[in-house]
C-alpha cells in the first residue's frame, strides 16, 4: 500500500508511462502460464500514477498484429498512443523516454529488460524520476536497483479473457433423459 502525503501537502507531477508490449505480455505469460492473459489497465494505471497526472501514455509492441481494441481503449481512456516496432521495444521507447524527459517529472517504464539501464541511468542523470512496472520473476535485478522506485505487477493487474464459444465449438449438449 502506498503510504499518502498529509492533506496539506498536494503533488504534482507529471508522468509519462511507455510500455515495451511485447516484454510485459511474455512476462505475464511465463507467470500465469496462460497466452490469454493482459494487462487490467482500468487497474494498473491509476495504481502506477497515484494522484499524479498522466501526461503520455505509449504502449511499443513489435510486429503488424496489434488490437484494435487495445489501441482504442488506450485512446480513449487514457489518450494513449500504440506504436508498433519493426523488431523490439528497446530503440523507439529509449528515443520516446529521451524526448519527452524533459517535459515530464516522472517516466514509468513498463519492462523488466536489462537493456533499459543506461537508459535509467541517463535519465535519472537529467533530473527525471524514473520507476520501472514490471512482473518481479522476469525483472532484471540491475534494472530495479538501478530506478527510483519498482512497482511490482501482480495478478490483480491482469486478467485473463475467456475463449468465445463459436459455432464450430459449441457448449457441450446435455445428454436426453427422456426415452
Amino acid at each position: 500500500m502506498a503510504i499518502q502525503p498529509p492533506e496539506s501537502v498536494r503533488i504534482s507531477q507529471s508522468v509519462a508511462i511507455l510500455i515495451d508490449g511485447n516484454n510485459i505480455e511474455r512476462s505475464i505469460h511465463t507467470e500465469t502460464g496462460d497466452t490469454n492473459t493482459m494487462l487490467n489497465f482500468d487497474t494498473l494505471i491509476p495504481k502506477l500514477l497515484d494522484n499524479r497526472g498522466l501526461s503520455r501514455l505509449i504502449y511499443f509492441r513489435e510486429g503488424k498484429q496489434i488490437s484494435q481494441k487495445l489501441q482504442e481503449r488506450l485512446h480513449g481512456f487514457y489518450h494513449g498512443s500504440v506504436r508498433p516496432c519493426h523488431k523490439s521495444a528497446d530503440i523507439p521507447l529509449t528515443i520516446k523516454a529521451t524526448q519527452v524527459a524533459s517535459k515530464v517529472d516522472t517516466i514509468i517504464i513498463m519492462s523488466g529488460d536489462s537493456d533499459f539501464i543506461e537508459l535509467v541511468r541517463h535519465l535519472k542523470s537529467e533530473g527525471v524520476r524514473v520507476e520501472i512496472a514490471a512482473v518481479a520473476s522476469t525483472t532484471s535485478k540491475l534494472l530495479i536497483d538501478e530506478a527510483d522506485y519498482f512497482q511490482e505487477l501482480t495478478k490483480e493487474h491482469w486478467y485473463t479473457l475467456t475463449p468465445k464459444r463459436t459455432k464450430r465449438n459449441p457448449l457441450p449438449k446435455k445428454p436426453n433423459d427422456s426415452k
